[in-house]
């Protein structure tokens, strides 16, 4: 029994390797699909981050007497952060697509 399954591996073993989805193909799939997992897990959690620092920015506003110039101020660093952000993550997807477009296109060729 031992022996026909060692056979039948060492048969399939050349297929699999010669096929345009060889391991390492398959491996930078999983790769990737992981890797774009943890980026929307971690740009889900820099979002919360900011968010819940500009509360807690807001409170401590409240709690000072502030000048009016430094409250719009504050607002203004705000909407810069979350734009910035936005851009930075808009710009982490967009190269993750990019390499998933190179690796497709280097699959077709093999």
């Amino acid at each position: 029994m031992r022996y026909l399954l060692v056979l039948a591996f060492s048969s399939l073993l050349p297929l699999a390797l010669s096929t345009p989805l060889g391991p390492r193909a398959w491996a930078q799939q999983v790769s990737l699909k992981g890797e774009k997992q943890l980026l929307k897990t971690r740009e889900k959690q820099e979002r919360n981050d900011l968010k819940l620092q500009h509360k807690y920015r807001k409170q401590s506003l409240k709690r000072q007497d502030v000048p009016r110039a430094v409250r719009i101020q504050m607002k203004h660093q705000m909407k810069r952060e979350e734009r910035e952000l936005r851009e930075r993550q808009k710009n982490e997807r967009q190269d993750l697509r990019d390499r998933q477009r190179v690796l497709q296109e280097s699959q077709k060729r093999f």
